[in-house]
């Protein structure tokens, strides 16, 4: 090793440069399970049925994923293992680094896609003003976004990234906006589906507030991103988190995806918790003397038939009832 580069060493901050780096692909790869717990989640509940399409988008946005991370994983190990001590080569942009930002922009803008075919989907029966006008803004902000990641994608040394924070802040500022307008339009149509009945109401509450989560989490972090990339231009620690916005964004929708799973699954819970608190204040009942017992069925004996009609017919009424409701939840969701 050269004298040169022994001074330059000291020089170099690998804390909050290439170790930033390094935390982001850790915390990536955390979210990576995620997605494939989601995947799993997803493949399981719809096994049985004829959604060919979402399984093939399901499939594809695993396989980027993958390979997304696959990239961020070998462009660490370039600069910190194959280049421990090369000052030279950590100036320098590694190919793995750029390829990663074309996948960025194919998941990013592919979910994006999906979410507005979502919205189309839900405004079936109703006018179609509101989807039209979430496609058209959508393919004017995604223009200046492809060009942002172009000029980063052209970028030979991480000099040159420096140079071109504009288009940073013009990729992550977009996606953010098209973030807002979706979420938006999402929450808009399904408040004008209310229906006055209660559990479906309910139904679209919790959907809404889903929606409004899944989105404000990919917009919070792309704002982070412009608001480090400003604040702090020279490490790298809006590039540690700019990792972490495609994983949130396949994550969000396969959670949407997800959405009816998760619901049924609450719903089994609150269902089964009221079961055994039901039982647990009946069982005292169970703990009865034998001379009592017989007054009991003495009793039961001598009583008018038409006093046992009046206790069991509700009970066995109510059963129906709730199942059907619970089917009307599920259906009115599934239409969503």
């Amino acid at each position: 090793m050269s004298s040169s580069t022994q001074d330059l060493i000291p020089q170099l901050n690998l804390g909050n440069t290439f170790g930033a780096l390094f935390i982001g692909v850790i915390i990536a790869a955390i979210l990576f399970g995620v997605t494939n717990v989601q995947a799993f989640i997803y493949f399981q509940t719809h096994r049985d049925t004829g959604r060919t399409f979402y399984k093939l988008v399901v499939i594809g946005l695993w396989i980027l994923d993958a390979l997304h991370l696959a990239l961020i994983v070998h462009c660490v190990y370039y600069y910190l293992v194959n280049n421990y001590g090369n000052i030279g080569a950590l100036t320098e942009i590694v190919w793995s680094f750029k390829l990663q930002i074309i996948i960025d922009v194919v998941l990013i803008y592919g979910v994006h896609i999906m979410y507005t075919y979502r919205i189309w989907i839900v405004s079936r029966g109703r006018s179609r003003t509101l989807p039209i006008i979430v496609v058209i803004i959508m393919v004017l902000v995604s223009g200046p976004g492809v060009v942002a990641g172009w000029s980063i994608y052209r970028c030979h040394s991480f000099t040159d990234l420096v140079r071109t924070e504009w288009s940073t802040f013009m990729a992550f500022g977009t996606i953010a906006f098209v973030d807002v307008v979706i979420a938006s339009s999402l929450c808009y149509l399904l408040a004008t589906s209310r229906t006055g009945f209660s559990s479906t109401d309910s139904l679209l509450t919790k959907l809404m507030a889903y929606t409004i989560n899944t989105g404000c989490v990919t917009s919070i972090f792309s704002i982070i991103t412009v608001i480090t990339c400003a604040a702090m231009p020279r490490n790298f620690i809006f590039l540690g988190i700019e990792f972490l916005v495609t994983k949130l964004y396949v994550n969000s929708y396969l959670a949407l995806l997800n959405a009816r799973y998760y619901f049924e699954a609450g719903a089994d819970t609150i269902n089964s918790s009221e079961y055994h608190v039901h039982h647990r204040a009946y069982r005292p009942e169970l703990h009865v003397g034998a001379s009592q017992d017989g007054e009991l069925q003495a009793s039961r004996k001598n009583m008018p038939n038409h006093i046992g009609d009046e206790v069991v017919h509700p009970t066995r009424s109510d059963k129906p009832q709730k199942s059907m409701e619970v089917t009307v939840e599920m259906d009115s969701f599934s239409s969503v």
